[in-house]
Order: C-alpha cells, then structure tokens, then sequence
C-alpha cells in the first residue's frame, strides 16, 4: 500500500534554454543559437505535446526569462511559463505588477519561481551584499509583501530589509489569490521559507533516499505552522528506446568536455554558497568514474553545468519506474530537460507520457498520431499503418 503522501497523478513541466542549447556539453558543436524563432519551437511543442508547463532559467547567462516569456504568450494557448523572481533584485511591488499583467494578458498561465540566489559572486555583480542567511530572511520579507499585494491587500510593512507604505496592486491577477510559488533551498533557512510561505517546494535530483529525506524535513515544518505544500523535482533526462542507447547518449553528451573544463567549472561551483549546489557537486565529486549514483541516476550533466546536474536515462519503462519511485516520496510534479531541447521534449512525451499516471493538466488528450492526410507516409499507397503495441 502507498502512503499516505504518496502522489498518484503527477505533472510535467520542460525547460526553455535561455543560456543555450545544442547536442554536447561544453562545446560550440551541434550548437543552436538562442533566438526567438527557435525558443518558439520549443514552446510550441511543449504547448502541442501537453506539458503542464516551462521552467525559464535566471542569472547572468541567461537572456531575461520575464521579457521572453511575454514573447511566448502570444505562440501558445495552453501550456504555462514558471518564471523567477528574485528577492534583492527586485522590489515585491514591482514584481507583483509584472506577475499580475502577465497572468492576466496570458489567461492565467503564470507560475512564479523564487529564486533567492547561491552565486556570491554573481550576486554582488547585481548589486546584492547579502550573506546567505540574510538573503533568505529578505527573501521571507519579500513574499510576505508580495503574497498580501497579490492577495488584494494595501499593505504597510517594515522588517529589517524592506519597508512599504500603502503598497496596493490596482488591477488583480486571474489566478486567486496569486499563481502558485514555487521554491528552492535546500539549507535549514531556506526549508524554513517553503514551509512559511511557498506552495511548492523544489529539490535536484538527488537520490531517492536523500529526496525522501528533505521532503520529510519540509513536510514537517509546514505542518507544524499548519500548511500543506506540493513537492517538485529538477531533472534532466536521457531516454531511448533501449537503455543501451540511452547510455550511449550520456557518453555522447560530454564527450567534447576536457579535464580542464571540468576543473574549471567544479572551482566556480566551489564558491557557490548554496547548500544545494554543495549538495549537486558532492555526487560526483569532479570525477567521470562515479557519475552513476542510484539507478538510472546519472550525475554527469553536473561536471560542467550549475544547479541540476542530474540526468535520468535508460528505457522508457525504466525512467518511468524512476519517476514512480519519487512520485511514491511526494513528487507530484517533474521539471525536466534534454539536449537538445526540441528534439528530447517530443521523445519524453513520446516515450515515456503514455507510462505514467498523468493529471489532466499534462498530456494532449489525443489518440494515438496517425497519418491523416491523403498522401505521404503511407504503405507502398495502399494504406495506413497498422496500430502496434
């Protein structure tokens, strides 16, 4: 029998590469330009395959993920954009605004990511001087704000890194009473803030076991203030039509990676001082001989790159029974990527949608494809394919 918090649905949401995309890890091989026409692409067919929604990335390296998905709007009808906020940055006031016109002008598609931030260095280049504590109490102050604004209220506030006076939001979202926060931190004081103010809590993908760990943790602390929260993971995935392949292709992903690449990137991760960060680079510590760190759990993605740095890969049944296992910790929604980004998002929706167990707000309600056109991919032109299992 399931526990009790186990997820028996589940959501699925894919990634807009704002800071790049292309067939290998750190190499201008099989490189794609970032433009608006191929963002669309992706877009399009995360609203065509049914995903419940995109992830944009935030920072330095990426384009601005509010002025591209604006520019998404307009491309698609369904699928929804989960787009940062970054506390320090930003005043709540301001973001409060964007966040309301947004959902508004895109019929309540918005998600809202807070994102505190784990790069000091890239942190004070935006202005921001903070400790790592501190960011998370501004981070707390700033959501107090937001959530009351976007709520309708004419908020007066005073705490030790923000203050408002009469801080009213004119014209309301459409979704009551604000789209849904989600939220990553995987330290003591950034778990304090998912459980005080966030309606989804987010983790990379570590093992099972670790992930079971840091929900149970989360859990508790929003029961104990009397709330319950919804649990997402960050993952990238490989999947084939046989784990040979899959496995191939993750040898394939770095292949163009140098030693000094490597070395280069994990010093600039040495820095971070996110606990999660900490939490991604002690996987594998820098090494290519231990990146396979559970079943099907593959740790190589996170040698050059920061934040998730994991990769499920194998068969579509198998990366299914990976999923399940997580949805069986509380998991009930899957942030995902692939490389390249066009291509992965029709094999996962392809392969592995039809193995799971889906909410109706994933997935596009149609019957298998098939050619219905009058010429084409038919049989020596006599026929359409016949169905197979």
């Amino acid at each position: 029998m399931e526990p009790d918090h186990a997820a028996r649905e589940a959501d699925v949401l894919w990634f807009l590469p704002t800071h790049g995309d292309g067939r290998y890890l750190g190499s201008q091989v099989g490189a794609r330009h970032v433009t608006l026409n191929y963002l669309s692409q992706i877009a399009r067919a995360a609203d065509e395959l049914g995903y419940f929604g995109m992830l944009l990335p935030t920072g330095k390296s990426c384009e601005d993920s509010w002025v591209v998905a604006s520019s998404m709007i307009p491309l698609t009808s369904r699928v929804r954009f989960l787009v940062a906020v970054r506390p320090g940055l930003s005043e709540p006031s301001m973001t409060a605004r964007m966040a309301a016109t947004f959902d508004r002008l895109s019929g309540g598609r918005l998600l809202v990511n807070v994102v505190t931030g784990g790069d000091p260095a890239e942190l004070a280049g935006d202005g921001v001087f903070l400790d790592h504590t501190e960011r998370y109490q501004a981070t707390d102050e700033y959501l107090q704000v937001w959530r009351r604004m976007m709520a309708g209220e004419t908020v007066d506030f005073e705490g030790r890194h923000l203050r408002v006076q009469g801080a009213k939001l004119l014209y309301p979202p459409v979704q009551a009473p604000y789209p849904s926060l989600y939220f990553g931190g995987s330290s003591e004081v950034g778990q304090q803030v998912a459980a005080d103010q966030v309606d989804v809590y987010l983790t990379w993908g570590e093992p099972p076991a670790a992930v079971g760990e840091k929900i149970a943790a989360v859990r508790a602390l929003a029961a104990a203030r009397g709330r319950t929260l919804s649990f997402g993971i960050r993952l990238h995935v490989i999947v084939r039509e046989t784990s040979e392949e899959a496995w191939r292709e993750a040898d394939a992903l770095i292949s163009h990676v140098s030693e000094e690449d490597i070395a280069r990137a994990q010093a600039a991760f040495s820095k971070f001082d996110s606990v999660g960060q900490q939490r991604m680079a002690e996987l594998h510590k820098g090494g290519r001989d231990r990146l396979v760190i559970s079943p099907n759990l593959w740790a190589g993605v996170g040698l050059v790159r920061g934040g998730a740095g994991t990769a499920l890969v194998g068969n579509p049944d198998e990366v299914a029974a990976r999923m399940r296992e997580y949805m069986a910790l509380g998991i009930d929604r899957f942030i995902l990527s692939g490389y390249p980004h066009l291509e992965e998002c029709y094999r996962f929706a392809e392969l592995v949608f039809p193995k799971l167990p889906l909410r109706s707000t994933t997935g596009n309600g149609y019957a298998p494809a098939r050619n219905a056109g009058p010429f084409g991919e038919m049989i020596a032109n006599v026929g359409a394919p016949a169905a197979k299992r």
